[in-house]
């Protein structure tokens, strides 16, 4: 089924900035409202007013080279073992998929130039014809089975896609065909992210265990290539003259790493021409400055609020308290220089690749349970529910690291607590001991809820909510009701968008009013780019749609 854990975590921390001082002085006394952001990057964004756009606006022209800036070296260019974020945005640029992400966050054949469903647990892929990889070679059906098993193997990232693969063989010149044990809405989607990727097996065997490190070359088909990889210092791309498809407009893209101040100050000083910003904290400190412009784009990320099932939040009226009495707005503001956005699920609005319209009603209707920012009445019902649910004589212990935006969320989870009558600590953590707070139930054993992050890698909410069956892992207060497993089940399995849409929006009611998760903001998608380019999405696509292609001069010239 679908993954249950984001590939990898919105990095946390202080970018750059060190807001937090004023902000948490300000929280420590009152609450998020009217916190100081100036030191974000001048005056904050209006979250309740940012446009979040899937595309910057087209470019004009062609450029020679662009420097693009990751906060991290990739790990590796092998995605089946060493799936990260700073290794997509390179590799979405050089390896194509069966399917392909729009920026709108919509999915369609690719690779697979087309598909057919004969029945309800059958997909049938044509593969494309006359595409090559990059050594020249023709890619084949052959070649798509192959890395479909590669990416299947247990030992592999994309392996948990395949978990309802019954059978994968080739049935024609161009034809592979999956059979599933029972229907799956989310497997396409799935061939949209790393699950997709088509492997020239001959370059991924030559290379053995070394394929994906430096010194190596790519085994993809994309419109750039792999031309360099010089470990610890930078990686470049260059466009592929052989590309089945539109030829790229930016013809090579040299990449290099920086984190906190070094990646601000590279873009400040004109040394990056962009970046795809992970942390909105990185975004706010560039804002007000000059030659950079900011889009803002959708994206799964949220944060939440992540329950345990010990202390105080065991108790659903309690977690339900602490939803009515969050200030969201002020945590915006606070925290993030109101680059994210108060949210009432926990799942960012990139994930509805479909049915959009639908999805944004179901969501307004859940502010009743996750306002924007408390009211009076909101509060007089959180202290009803507490005074129904019993106050818990220990204090709610919240987990945290020390970056910048979860403390303000920290601070804003102890204010929220306090002003309906229960007791609260903050315990915070080394980053590296935080991460073990998402897989290590014992590493969680002494706090009662966790200042989460989160992302899936498919824009369909139900790569979210099977996060609430009785038996995920991910059910950390052990959440169990009958109907929501049986309504899960069942919107896996409906393949019409239109009627999985009016059941994941059941469900999505179920999950909130339950507080199995308590939704605090969406973190849309942050570009700052020099104000001389323009061209690639600004929605999460970015991760898997070949964006430098796209990216040029503003002005013809």
């Amino acid at each position: 089924m679908t993954t249950k854990r984001p590939k990898r975590p919105p990095r946390p921390g202080p970018r750059a900035v060190g807001a937090g001082c004023a902000a948490l002085a300000l929280l420590a006394t009152a609450g998020c409202a009217g916190a100081d952001t100036s030191a974000l990057g001048g005056k904050p964004a209006d979250a309740a007013k940012l446009k979040l756009s899937p595309t910057t606006p087209p470019a004009r022209g062609q450029l020679d080279r662009a420097d693009w800036l990751l906060e991290d070296e990739p790990d590796s260019l092998d995605l089946d073992t060493q799936g990260t974020s700073a290794g997509r945005v390179v590799l979405t640029n050089v390896c194509e998929r069966l399917y392909q992400l729009q920026p709108d966050m919509s999915v369609k054949p690719f690779l697979a130039e087309k598909a057919r469903t004969p029945d309800d647990r059958t997909l049938v892929l044509t593969v494309r014809d006359g595409v090559t990889f990059h050594d020249g070679s023709k890619l084949t059906a052959a070649d798509v089975l192959w890395s479909l098993k590669r990416h299947a193997d247990p030992d592999m990232e994309q392996a948990d896609e395949f978990g309802n693969v019954k059978s994968m063989e080739r049935t024609g010149p161009r034809e592979i065909t999956v059979r599933f044990k029972e229907p799956d809405a989310l497997f396409t989607k799935a061939l949209a992210g790393d699950a997709g990727i088509v492997w020239n097996p001959r370059r991924v065997r030559a290379a053995g265990q070394e394929f994906g490190t430096p010194g190596h070359g790519d085994a993809c088909s994309g419109p750039y290539r792999l031309k360099s990889w010089k470990s610890g210092d930078s990686l470049s791309i260059e466009a592929y003259d052989g590309y089945w498809g539109k030829r790229p407009l930016t013809r090579r893209v040299d990449f290099r790493w920086a984190s906190d101040s070094a990646f601000v100050n590279a873009l400040k000083t004109g040394a990056a021409d962009g970046a795809y910003a992970e942390s909105p904290n990185t975004a706010a400190a560039l804002r007000t400055t000059k030659g950079l412009k900011q889009y803002y784009g959708p994206s799964t990320a949220s944060l939440a609020l992540i329950p345990t099932a010990r202390g105080g939040l065991k108790a659903p009226a309690v977690r339900r308290a602490l939803s009515l009495a969050l200030d969201r707005e002020g945590i915006a503001n606070s925290g993030y220089g109101g680059l994210v956005q108060p949210w009432a699920s926990p799942v960012g609005a990139g994930s509805w690749g479909y049915e959009k319209e639908h999805f944004a009603a179901a969501q307004r209707k859940l502010t009743a349970l996750a306002p924007v920012s408390p009211t009076a009445d909101d509060l007089a019902e959180a202290k009803r529910l507490v005074k129904e649910a019993g106050a818990p004589d220990d204090p709610i212990v919240i987990g945290t690291d020390s970056s910048q935006g979860r403390t303000v969320v920290a601070n804003a989870t102890r204010a929220a607590l306090q002003r309906i009558g229960l007791k609260a600590q903050i315990k915070t953590v080394p980053p590296a001991q935080f991460e073990e707070f998402y897989s290590d139930p014992g590493a969680r054993a002494d706090i009662d809820a966790l200042v989460g992050d989160w992302y899936i890698s498919k824009s369909d909410p139900m790569g979210f909510y099977d996060n609430g069956l009785s038996d995920s892992s991910n059910n950390w207060v052990g959440f169990k009701d009958a109907t929501y497993d049986r309504l899960t089940r069942r919107a896996l399995a409906t393949l019409d968008d239109e009627r999985r849409a009016r059941i994941t929006t059941d469900i999505q009611r179920r999950f909130v009013a339950a507080a199995v998760w308590i939704p605090v903001a969406q973190v849309p998608t942050a570009l700052v780019l020099s104000d001389r380019l323009t061209g690639p999405p600004a929605s999460q696509g970015y991760l898997y749609y070949p964006w430098a292609a796209e990216l040029g001069p503003r002005k013809a010239g």
